[in-house]
């Protein structure tokens, strides 16, 4: 494993107390806090055993770190954002973490209302509306990234995930999109880093196989429940399939060989997998 220079500045610090690390030889995935994430994002936060949350990045107001797109109710093909309105004390230069909710009450109000009215049809309501107080509590805290970064794992939790969360503001990372992740990814023992599709595009992948880290390509499946996946909040899916179907979708992808050369335990596929069989043989997860 390559070594850091000590004197090189940090972009992420570590924080005054070390934080719990998980066990060295993990499947690591890097990800910025997204409200309500869209199915992708959450497969492949699923499929990895920790997830770094990277909040000390630069917010973006054209992300999914505020914003979640919904089904407009009474239209069979529109959409419509759910936004936390957020103002950024230092500008276009505000960190996620820093990012704060304008009228954290208002808006939680506003949320629960749209989320109610867009799904509370839905059988799978119930269940979601009592996960969903986590994530209106969190509004309490006036930050953007606390109620992102809680929407998620509340997902996360409703899907059975059992891995860990970090924030990437408590570990050493130099500057640089390619260089902070993968010393993220070594400052947590990673032996793999998993990389959706639009990280592919700008990774620099020799920063990590010089760590002795496997950058691992997820590409989920493009059809069914997928084909809006990139788009679309996980919380439609949800809401269509319940948890456990959905669960089964989502670990039909995350538990391949390819990620996972050492759990190759044979499992009876459900009908809804059984379906989906010949496209996801056609799905390879790069590394």
């Amino acid at each position: 494993m390559a070594r850091t220079n000590p004197s090189s500045a940090t972009a992420s610090p570590a924080g005054s107390s070390t934080p719990d690390l998980p066990a060295p030889g993990g499947l690591c995935a890097i990800h910025q806090p997204n409200f309500l994430p869209r199915l992708t994002t959450l497969a492949k936060l699923f499929a990895a055993d920790y997830w770094i949350v990277l909040d000390d990045v630069q917010f973006t107001r054209r992300d999914y770190q505020h914003r979640a797109l919904l089904p407009a109710p009474g239209e069979a093909e529109g959409r419509r954002w759910l936004t936390i309105p957020t103002h950024l004390p230092h500008g276009r230069q505000t960190a996620i973490c820093e990012a704060l909710i304008v009228d954290a009450d208002l808006a939680r109000r506003r949320t629960a209302g749209i989320l109610r009215q867009t799904y509370r049809s839905s059988p799978h309501w119930p269940a979601f509306e009592e996960a969903l107080q986590q994530v209106l509590a969190a509004f309490d805290t006036g930050r953007t990234a606390a109620v992102a970064e809680t929407s998620t794992r509340v997902l996360l939790d409703l899907l059975g995930w059992q891995g860990k969360i970090l924030s990437s503001s408590r570990l050493p990372a130099r500057p640089g999109r390619s260089q902070r992740l993968a010393d993220l990814a070594a400052a947590t023992g990673a032996r793999a880093y998993l990389c959706g599709t639009g990280g592919m595009k700008y990774l620099q992948p020799q920063l990590f196989t010089t760590r002795s880290i496997t950058v691992t390509h997820f590409t989920p499946p493009p059809l069914g429940i997928w084909a809006a996946g990139r788009r679309d909040s996980a919380i439609t899916p949800l809401m269509a399939l319940g948890p456990a179907a959905l669960a089964d979708e989502v670990k039909a992808v995350a538990s391949r060989d390819d990620l996972h050369p050492a759990a190759k335990t044979p499992r009876l596929l459900s009908p809804l997998e059984g379906v989906q069989t010949n496209v996801l043989n056609r799905v390879r997860l790069r590394a």
